[in-house]
């Protein structure tokens, strides 16, 4: 739902959920989502500050919204969940089951509950891109 843009050659697996709300979220060029992921650009005020859900008029509600971008070449493992406002840097991977709540650095590997980076991502994968992208071209 909401405002939701996909860049070339994007995968989103089955069950997978994207609220853009009114910030949106954008998928990049070669980024992924596996299976049951969900990407969240809106969220409620769970402090107990404000009435919650969208039944309830927004004067009464205090609801985050903060646009999500997936940058080239990020994978998302199955059953993630992604919070507002949140950045993937280029060529990051996300490890299954987690959950990113703050914007991660590029070409890094980060898993947990929140997640949290266990080592650097091969660039490999760029130079496979060119090798591709060359053969489109014929």
């Amino acid at each position: 739902s909401g405002k939701i843009t996909i860049g070339d050659f994007v995968h989103i697996a089955a069950y997978s959920a994207l609220f853009g709300g009114s910030e949106g979220i954008e998928l990049k060029d070669f980024s992924g989502l596996s299976s049951r992921c969900v990407i969240y650009a809106s969220s409620d005020d769970y402090s107990g500050n404000s009435l919650t859900n969208h039944t309830i008029p927004d004067k009464y509600t205090n609801v985050t919204n903060q646009k999500v971008i997936l940058e080239k070449h990020v994978i998302i493992g199955t059953g993630s969940s992604i919070m507002p406002g949140v950045i993937i840097g280029e060529g990051s991977a996300i490890g299954s089951m987690s959950l990113v709540n703050k914007s991660v650095q590029p070409w890094g590997i980060y898993i947990g509950i929140p997640c949290k980076k266990v080592k650097d991502r091969s660039k490999t994968l760029l130079d496979i891109e060119k090798e591709f992208i060359k053969s489109l071209k014929g």
